[in-house]
């Protein structure tokens, strides 16, 4: 049977193209953008909210919108029903960050005469990762091949971590998942620092990220700041750096005292659980231990502007 998938979340639209179907998908979300050539898809959902606004508007409207229990995003319903697909792949992990299980589930009732599978992932750490490859991988009937891509994306995780210093003690990491206000990278960010050879501070593996103070910054001091809001690339980063900056308490935390701050790509790496788990893995090594191992330096991470010589 032929496939035809539309993907609603931008690690799915990852996950299937390394699974080798890219070529069954014909629609992706709006923020689908990996593999290029996705790009060229039919886009069936849009966001609800001004994306373009700052961090702190952005947030504002996404508590407005979900305290008001409607969806962050819309789906085109006219083009699920006009691409006819036979898997729409989404998620339950978080109703802000994605397309949501619900959402899906009301734009294709009763409507689409093809009665898609609809596959739902719902990633809060690294083992939920690969349980979602293989259910993707499942309801494709590509089992094996599921199965030959997470052994892929483990060996080259654990090759990450043989590569860390053993005789050093690991410097305790902050990953800033949001700017205003101020939130931490939870879910399968720590288990990445960990890899990396750090040690993750004010977040909890499988848990959702939380918002943090400028006083639970300062009691916690970390020697490393990772800098990767959902959703902005570093350039975008760059226009809001400020918010730090401007504040007091910045130039009193330890890691910028020793210019130890780094912005990374948390767009297209950290924020998405899908097969590039592992270049977010590389870039977090490179950043911690000094090196350019993976050549990621310059293109998914810089040092922070204005603290370096």
């Amino acid at each position: 049977m032929e496939h035809r998938i539309v993907s609603l979340i931008a690690s799915a639209t990852e996950i299937v193209s390394a699974l080798g179907f890219q070529d069954s998908l014909v629609g992706r979300s709006h923020e689908c953008d990996f593999p290029p050539e996705v790009e060229n898809l039919t886009v069936c959902s849009e966001p609800r909210i001004d994306v373009t606004g700052t961090s702190l508007e952005i947030d504002q409207a996404v508590r407005r919108t979900v305290r008001d229990a409607l969806s962050v995003y819309s789906v085109f319903r006219h083009e699920l029903e006009r691409l006819q697909p036979t898997h729409i792949i989404t998620q339950t992990q978080c109703d802000v960050c994605a397309v949501s299980l619900r959402d899906v589930e009301a734009a294709v009732c009763g409507m689409v005469v093809s009665r898609p599978a609809i596959v739902s992932l719902e990633p809060m750490c690294l083992a939920n990762i690969w349980s979602d490859i293989e259910r993707v991988a499942e309801s494709l009937d590509a089992t094996e091949s599921g199965q030959s891509l997470i052994q892929s994306l483990q060996f080259r995780l654990d090759d990450v971590k043989k590569r860390v210093p053993q005789a050093t003690q690991r410097p305790r990491v902050f990953c800033l998942e949001w700017l205003e206000p101020i939130m931490s990278a939870g879910n399968w960010v720590p288990e990445l620092v960990e890899i990396a050879g750090g040690k993750p501070i004010l977040c909890e593996a499988g848990k959702h990220s939380p918002y943090v103070t400028w006083d639970d910054l300062l009691e916690a001091d970390p020697d490393v700041i990772a800098i990767m809001p959902c959703g902005f690339d570093m350039e975008r980063t760059k226009q809001e750096l400020h918010l730090l900056t401007d504040d007091l308490h910045w130039s009193q935390l330890r890691a910028v005292q020793n210019r130890r701050v780094y912005l990374t790509d948390g767009n297209q790496f950290f924020n998405r659980p899908g097969p590039r788990v592992v270049e977010s893995a590389e870039i977090l090594f490179e950043v911690l231990h000094g090196e350019s191992t993976w050549g990621h330096c310059g293109n998914s991470w810089a040092e922070f502007p204005g603290l370096h010589p």
